[in-house]
């Protein structure tokens, strides 16, 4: 994993326009190279089955998270808000996974899922949209 490329702020939807780029190991969306997305969601279903997997819902579309480590022993049940940054594998025949890094539960955090779509918007703004019309 090449951690001096940026963990972006995305969205579900928007992964899906993430393209591999098998050279350098890593994704690009729009001009930008990544490994690592950063998203937000709730979680439909829990750690409880022992498989260390789980399915995280933005509001634009479900990905599968895979835990490993110390996030196996925890308990995560459906209904809760997390945040999880970590790898990001596309698999043939399959859909996309995130490998967790880290994992945090925000459900007692209020208006989390609005000042989300404000930082994704905010970081586009800022940070991806100049290098996407660079790029193009």
């Amino acid at each position: 994993m090449d951690y001096s490329l940026a963990a972006l702020k995305l969205l579900c939807s928007q992964l899906k326009h993430a393209r591999e780029v098998p050279s350098q190991k890593s994704f690009t969306l729009g001009g930008i190279l990544f490994q690592r997305a950063w998203l937000q969601g709730v979680l439909l279903s829990s750690s409880d089955s022992g498989d260390g997997s789980l399915l995280l819902d933005d509001g634009t579309g479900l990905i599968q998270l895979s835990l490993s480590g110390e996030f196996r022993h925890r308990q995560f049940k459906p209904g809760m808000y997390v945040m999880v940054v970590g790898g990001y594998f596309a698999r043939a025949g399959e859909p996309p996974i995130i490998k967790v890094h880290k994992i945090v539960d925000l459900s007692l955090s209020p208006d989390r899922e609005a000042m989300w779509y404000l930082e994704v918007i905010e970081a586009y703004k800022l940070f991806y949209q100049p290098l996407v019309e660079e790029f193009m």
